[in-house]
């Protein structure tokens, strides 16, 4: 029976320290802790499992008469499930197995047996740390009896020690990975990373940003994020001070490269924290292709307004002149004809009046025309505008029109062609013998206008996307559009510093509101 004196076990413990507190990697810890338990007991084979914080088997350590033994994680599992070991993990609780031909929770081996090697003594010892379980330590002795209380004494002082050691090799672990993960994706990312300190000042760069700035690692961590793009101080404020409230900041901004590109980017910029250190990440999305695809756009746009403009005006023309000049001499079977006429001119009119109003509001041009606006005239207006269209689907529409409703100042045919497009968009969506509603009420220091129709309604997660150009609902029951008119709508109320919005459920129906200020 091993023996440990006083002194001998105080030498040993201070050893044990030492070798853990030089190594942080798990499996040389492993390694250390269970060869200087078993020889320090005279045991011939023992274990150490390391656990997750599920319980689960991660990684082990296993010897047998002085050399390591291969292992796979199932092995490890059924040791656990069946086994001293699980027993302890089970219970948390260090056990001392004089003879375990006559413990129950000793798992019987094909050498257990009395013509083999027979009975022997085990200790197992749950190794925590902060009140985790992190592992198990399993020790065996050949013969029975043949370990005592001291023992178990001496390896619950290493396993409090191991313990520790084993969680923090386990977070160095997570670290590494982390930091692994971590650049893998910074280097393998396919828009250009750039890892600057909190003033600005550059430290680290993906190859994707060496790449398009066609600058060196080196080169680049002499200058600023500020020297290779004009920052835009609204959305950062002052000192970088929004980005202590807003988890990411993004705006548009043109990349200064070394041979002078100038490429338009998308720029991303969030606080990371690396080793407990504050920096900023900024991520650099190429969007050349997108402005080139709004330039043509917006040529289209030009285009449509330009060529269209002058034919449309003179055909408008001459349906006026034939029905002012000539109205006893039209066949009464042609006057529907002629009705059609100036309907789908006039709407085609609106088109391309929306479409130079949203490239001119989009510019940031002030193209209101101030004058005094009377609902009670101008809502009937947009009404007899669309009647036909009603009549046509046969649906039913209501006004609302409470008496001395305020004037407001804006611009009429302005705030016409928005009440026309409102009620054009619900009689498309609302179906055959459908329900529409308009009407005004006055609200603080103001007006607002609703349209109320019982289409198909809108998603809600759709619902903020619709006032943007060339956004249409995706559903084969909903009609085609440009995307256009709401667009305008939007533009055209926030030229008179309103607001718009729509409140929609689907199945239900949309009703959509707009808010003008009285002055």
């Amino acid at each position: 029976m091993p023996h440990n004196s006083t002194k001998a076990s105080l030498e040993l413990l201070y050893s044990v320290s030492r070798e853990l507190a030089n190594s942080i990697d798990l499996h040389q810890v492993l390694n250390q802790v269970l060869f200087l338990s078993i020889d320090n007991i005279g045991a011939e084979r023992g274990s150490l499992i390391v656990l997750d914080d599920h319980q689960k088997p991660v990684d082990a350590a296993i010897v047998y008469k002085k050399q390591l033994i291969p292992h796979t994680t199932q092995q490890l599992q059924a040791t656990l499930d069946q086994g001293l070991a699980g027993w302890v993990v089970r219970h948390r609780e260090a056990t001392l197995i004089p003879d375990t031909s006559v413990d129950e929770r000793w798992l019987r081996r094909p050498d257990d047996r009395v013509d083999q090697t027979g009975a022997k003594s085990a200790i197992c010892i749950p190794l925590m740390s902060r009140e985790r379980l992190v592992g198990v330590l399993t020790t065996v002795n050949p013969a029975p009896n043949n370990l005592n209380e001291d023992d178990l004494a001496l390896l619950q002082a290493i396993a409090d020690q191991a313990g520790i050691a084993i969680y923090n090799a386990r977070l160095y672990d997570a670290l590494q990975a982390t930091h692994r993960r971590y650049r893998e994706l910074f280097e393998d990312s396919i828009v250009p990373i750039i890892i600057t300190t909190m003033d600005g000042h550059i430290i680290e760069a993906n190859r994707q940003a060496i790449q398009i700035l066609n600058y060196s690692l080196a080169e680049l961590v002499q200058h600023t994020i500020f020297e290779l793009h004009q920052p835009q101080k609204q959305a950062l404020g002052k000192n970088l001070e929004k980005l202590a409230r807003t988890p990411i900041i993004s705006y548009e901004s043109q990349l200064n490269t070394r041979d002078m590109k100038n490429t338009p980017v998308e720029v991303y910029v969030r606080k990371v924290n690396i080793e407990d250190e504050e920096f900023l990440q900024w991520t650099l999305q190429d969007i050349s292709e997108r402005k080139e695809l709004d330039a043509l756009r917006e040529n289209l746009i030009a285009m449509i307004y330009h060529d269209l403009r002058s034919p449309l005006s003179n055909i408008i023309s001459s349906v006026d002149m034939i029905t002012v000049m000539a109205p006893a001499t039209i066949a009464p079977t042609l006057q529907p004809v002629l009705e059609i006429m100036k309907r789908s001119t006039d709407r085609l009119g609106r088109l391309i009046s929306s479409l130079l109003d949203i490239h001119r509001l989009e510019a940031g041009q002030s193209i209101v025309q101030w004058q005094e606006v009377d609902l009670e005239e101008l809502i009937p207006e947009a009404v007899q505008a669309i009647q036909p269209v009603i009549e046509h689907k046969n649906q039913a529409l209501s006004v609302s029109l409470p008496r001395d409703i305020p004037h407001l100042k804006g611009d009429v045919d302005m705030i016409r062609r928005v009440i026309i497009n409102l009620l054009e968009n619900a009689v498309k969506f609302t179906p055959n013998e459908g329900r529409i509603e308009i009407g005004a009420k006055p609200v603080d220091q103001g007006v607002e206008v609703w349209i109320q129709d019982n289409g198909p309604g809108i998603p809600k997660e759709a619902q903020a996307e619709i006032f943007n150009k060339f956004t249409r609902l995706r559903a084969k029951e909903i009609p085609k559009g440009m995307g256009l008119g709401l667009a305008f709508c939007k533009l055209a109320v926030q030229a008179h510093k309103g607001k718009i919005w729509v409140e929609s459920e689907p199945g239900v129906g949309s009703k959509f509101l707009f808010q003008l200020p009285l002055d």
